[in-house]
């Protein structure tokens, strides 16, 4: 539901593409993007919390959720810069100057991308469980060794849906509320195959550590105790790179705390924005 403000002539195509919901009534704006396998709604428990300072702009990656499956394009997407597009040209239909964006998992990097590119749309990024590398190399440690990840991207090659299933509650954590772990994988077997196994690889085979740096906005980097995903010591190692950056500590486990642990996830947003 789109609701809000002036939409730049030219660049409406983007907003069904991308499946966008505008909602709240503040001055700025704050976008909420997704992780992998997942969409706009695993922000539910999040983003209304925003709502009456900022205007918030929920979307659906090509590929996720509602978005336009017929706009997938295998070289666009086969590197993290054609998400980073979306996310420029998005911000531009919406005339976002100032704003605060909110990555989780690999669109934190994206998001990193994005302000590179455009300076000014965003002056404050928010990181959550971000990984620039899920590789180790030598003395960087992604919290994978290059066999890992292939025999991960073999098994969804070869079986999407058990992937999903057996993946879903890894990567949530909880083991305590399985409900959790359900819902990943619920939303992991809603994405398409096909997308699903590209995606998979343009996330994880992905190294953007030259994308770090000095940044002209403002980084909260949110990293839970226990991630199987995006170690503790990957959201220090992208602490160190940016320089000025904060990390924030939650008292959460698993890789999704935008599901498991919103009311913290929500507490240091505000505290940063």
């Amino acid at each position: 539901m789109i609701d809000s403000p002036v939409i730049t002539e030219g660049r409406r195509d983007i907003l069904p593409r991308l499946n966008v919901r505008v909602h709240g009534t503040g001055s700025r704006s704050m976008m909420f993007a997704h992780g992998f396998g997942c969409d706009q709604n695993m922000w539910r428990h999040v983003a209304p919390a925003f709502e009456a300072d900022f205007r918030t702009v929920l979307f659906d990656y090509v590929g996720a959720g509602g978005s336009d499956l017929s706009a997938y394009d295998p070289q666009t997407y086969d590197s993290l810069d054609g998400y980073a597009d979306d996310i420029v040209a998005l911000a531009r239909a919406l005339d976002i100057v100032d704003g605060v964006f909110v990555g989780h998992s690999v669109s934190a990097m994206i998001g990193i991308i994005a302000a590179r590119r455009a300076p000014g749309l965003f002056s404050k990024l928010v990181l959550i469980g971000p990984s620039p590398c899920y590789i180790d190399d030598g003395d960087y440690v992604g919290g994978f060794s290059r066999d890992q990840i292939d025999e991960l991207l073999d098994f969804l090659d070869s079986n999407h849906l058990g992937w999903s299933q057996a993946m879903a509650p890894v990567i949530m954590g909880n083991a305590d509320r399985p409900e959790l772990g359900d819902e990943l994988a619920g939303s992991f077997c809603r994405t398409d195959p096909e997308i699903a196994k590209r995606f998979a690889r343009t996330t994880f085979l992905s190294d953007n550590r030259a994308d770090l740096g000095p940044l002209s906005a403002q980084v909260l980097i949110l990293q839970c105790r226990e991630d199987v995903i995006a170690p503790v010591s990957v959201g220090e190692y992208v602490q160190r790179a940016i320089p000025g950056s904060e990390l924030v500590l939650l008292d959460a486990t698993g890789h999704c705390p935008n599901l498991s642990a919103p009311v913290e996830t929500t507490a240091a947003i505000k505290a940063f924005v």
